[in-house]
């Protein structure tokens, strides 16, 4: 066991008894009445990054104007043609941030532990194909892939990206948060490590990006609620700058509560659009609508309107305008570690799975069922290793 993981499952052994629970009891569902185990919220959470991200369509950088007046409300899968190299999409194709959240998973799944930058790097290696740069993913991430296959340090592959403050970690670290469900110091130092191989350490992406998994690991705590999630987003974190913010607050707090603010007496994702236009609505420069800053507070604000509906953040999300599927998979995906799957169509889901199965690069073919399931056994195999370790050192 190196120095770092000993420090970390240490770190974790008062949490695993907490999150385990509710594993076994289950947690009250956010609506509707019965209640929601640690397995439904990782499904959740993953239906919500996979679905979420696909239900968008043709209409990522839209503005809200043009998809309503193409679609009216989009609220089914569409499949668009010649989006990029001339590739047909079926409904439910996914996109590039999910295949950074497919590397992700699959490296967690076959740890079945919390990884490194250098475990991540391992499966860009092997699984990701250079064609899928420009085709899938973005441009820049093919000129990514090349520097971790020169064997530089994989923490030092994100200072090659020339887009420090995108939404690329921030909206696709759920894996991350995952793993480390019911710790959220331990998502935030996992996700400012993995982040790496995407931004430079410390960047405002990552610091973004430490948002979600703040929202997730919350999220799936033992009784988890809507509020008390917001919250811990809320206390923000050491890491986050503080550079032209209120003394003794982050900048990255402050304009989440900017947001919550402009959009509480919003009902819908109508209202929610409009109060957001005034704030966010730069162009003119490349990947306009995906700064992690903006993505993410409109996440956590569509989480908090949202109360628990996953469906309902889905459609939010996507109908907002500007970057639509990062916007949907940061906020589905909060919404379904709090509250699980049960709202969304079983043939979303489905059409999803048979999209991939059509995708002609994709790093990672599981089903949302089947990565959602890793990523709990291997939850589950790291509590045990905790269980084990710990009952061996109280006999020393």
């Amino acid at each position: 066991m190196d120095r770092r993981q000993f420090l970390y499952q240490s770190a974790l052994m008062p949490a695993a008894a907490c999150v385990a629970s509710s594993s076994a009891a289950g947690s009250p569902a956010a609506e509707g009445g019965g209640s929601i185990t640690l397995r439904d919220k990782f499904f959740g959470c993953i239906a919500g990054l996979h679905v979420g991200s696909a239900l968008k369509g043709p209409c990522e950088g839209w503005a809200c104007q043009d998809i309503q007046a193409k679609y009216g409300t989009i609220d089914k899968m569409i499949g668009y043609q010649d989006y990029h190299n001339g590739w047909n999409r079926e409904p439910g194709t996914t996109e590039d941030g999910v295949e950074r959240s497919k590397m992700m998973s699959t490296a967690i799944i076959e740890k079945k532990d919390r990884v490194t930058a250098e475990d991540v790097r391992a499966i860009w290696v092997r699984d990701m194909k250079p064609e899928a740069a420009g085709m899938i993913s973005e441009p820049f991430e093919g000129v990514l892939l090349a520097m971790a296959k020169s064997g530089i340090p994989a923490c030092d592959i994100g200072r090659y990206c020339d887009y420090a403050g995108l939404v690329s970690m921030s909206r696709s670290c759920h894996p991350i948060a995952l793993i480390n469900s019911g710790n959220i110091e331990g998502a935030v130092e996992d996700i400012f490590e993995v982040g790496q191989v995407y931004q430079t350490s410390n960047s405002r992406g990552l610091q973004w990006a430490a948002v979600t998994g703040i929202a997730i690991a919350s999220a799936t705590k033992p009784g988890a609620t809507v509020d008390g999630v917001i919250g811990d987003i809320l206390k923000g974190h050491p890491r986050f700058s503080t550079t032209g913010a209120a003394s003794g607050q982050s900048a990255i707090v402050n304009e989440i509560e900017r947001g919550l603010e402009l959009t509480k007496k919003c009902q819908d994702f109508h209202e929610m659009r409009v109060a957001f236009d005034s704030v966010y609505n730069g162009k003119g420069m490349a990947y306009f609508a995906a700064y992690a800053n903006e993505v993410v507070t409109k996440a956590v604000c569509v989480f908090a309107m949202c109360k628990g509906n996953l469906k309902q953040a889905m459609i939010s999300g996507v109908n907002m305008g500007r970057d639509t599927d990062c916007l949907s998979a940061t906020a589905s995906g909060m919404t379904g570690a709090l509250a699980g799957a049960s709202s969304v169509p079983e043939e979303w889901i489905s059409q999803v799975d048979y999209a991939t199965t059509k995708m002609p690069v994709t790093n990672d073919r599981r089903t949302v069922k089947q990565t959602a399931d890793g990523l709990y056994e291997a939850y589950k195999a790291r509590l045990q290793r905790i269980r084990t370790f710990a009952e061996q050192m109280e006999k020393a």
